[in-house]
């Protein structure tokens, strides 16, 4: 969910604070876009990863071994490997989950970074070899760590864990493939860790976020086109229950792809655009879903927006306008329940 300022201040002036009255502000912040969630009428939330610096920063709270220091293209927060990995704070995003738990009765939804996404942003050539001579190797090390996190979240009590892999969908852009020696391989290795991260896990609901980047558009960044048909064999392969896919932008591809993937996947179907200034009507979003029910069943399907709201740690973006794009969500998925009821 998009940060106010507030909650900007309030994480990056966390050193400076007196003893508990970070916690103390940040709780408070968290019931607010609670409540946002549940007034908007979602089944299933989460705490906006508020007291996250960053989606994928938020793994050196886990393990030691990182420094933080800016990207020189674009001055944004820069996390790299530099040191052996360790464990440091083991139930950081867990506790996330336990505060959840005491405020809401709605399902709640946990999310990690997969391990390949973290050596593809966090390993650097240079600054990284004494402790990593390979990017493989500091993304096999990540996996015990992502591993004890996922154990002590479903211990938490969380209904789902969703796994964000961004970095396997690098793969279905033919230009990406030209930068490998082996594509499929480099997208064997991304989901092997994966699923070395979820086995043996039970009592919990898996999800992988087959994130296009949406938030690059808002960015500036470079936006990977093409459909998901070139890593199919690698999400067959997923050991997971659920499959978050990204379905508003043009490059996605079409929906025929679902009739290609396992048929005991639950599809979390990207139907709300994320992108600042664009609100879908409520009447797109049933559109949408119409098309991915003409090759999967309704119980099958889950409606997600494409990806998060807040596009970036220090992106701004209005939460009037998210909260806004939820409640048509919702109001969709009403119209769909109705007219699909026994289906």
């Amino acid at each position: 969910m998009p940060r106010s300022q507030f909650v900007l201040d309030l994480i990056n002036d966390r050193p400076l604070l007196p003893p508990g009255r970070y916690e103390k502000e940040m709780d408070a912040a968290i019931r607010y876009i609670v409540a946002l969630q549940e007034h908007a009428g979602l089944d299933v939330l989460t705490d906006g990863e508020w007291r996250r610096k960053s989606y994928i920063g938020v793994i050196a709270e886990l393990a030691h071994g990182f420094e933080l220091g800016c990207n020189p293209q674009d001055g944004r927060p820069w996390t790299i490997v530099v040191d052996k990995l360790s464990p440091k704070t083991p139930g950081f995003i867990a506790q996330e989950i336990s505060f959840l738990k005491t405020i809401t009765t709605r399902k709640i939804k946990a999310t990690l970074p997969s391990p390949a996404l973290l050596g593809e942003r966090m390993w650097h050539p240079e600054k990284s070899k004494k402790a990593y001579a390979k990017r493989e190797d500091f993304v096999r090390d990540c996996v015990p760590i992502l591993k004890r996190e996922l154990e002590l979240i479903r211990q938490s009590g969380a209904d789902i864990a969703q796994i964000d892999d961004p970095h396997l969908c690098l793969f279905v852009d033919p230009q990406v493939r030209k930068q490998y020696d082996n594509a499929d391989s480099a997208a064997d290795f991304s989901v092997e860790m994966v699923n070395t991260v979820v086995d043996g896990i039970n009592g919990i609901k898996l999800a992988v976020h087959l994130c296009r980047r949406a938030g690059a558009r808002v960015r500036g960044e470079a936006q990977f086109q093409g459909g998901y048909d070139p890593i199919l064999l690698q999400l067959n392969r997923l050991k997971v229950h659920q499959l978050t896919m990204e379905f508003t932008t043009p490059g996605a591809g079409d929906m025929t792809v679902f009739k290609k993937l396992r048929e005991d996947f639950e599809i979390g179907l990207g139907c709300v655009s994320v992108a600042p200034g664009q609100v879908d009507s409520v009447e797109t979003i049933v559109e949408r879903v119409k098309q991915a029910l003409r090759f999967l069943p309704p119980e099958r399907i889950t409606l997600n927006p494409d990806c998060g709201f807040a596009p970036g740690s220090g992106a701004v973006v209005s939460m009037d306008e998210a909260y806004q794009k939820l409640c048509n969500e919702v109001a969709a998925s009403k119209i769909l329940r109705e007219e699909y009821a026994g289906s």
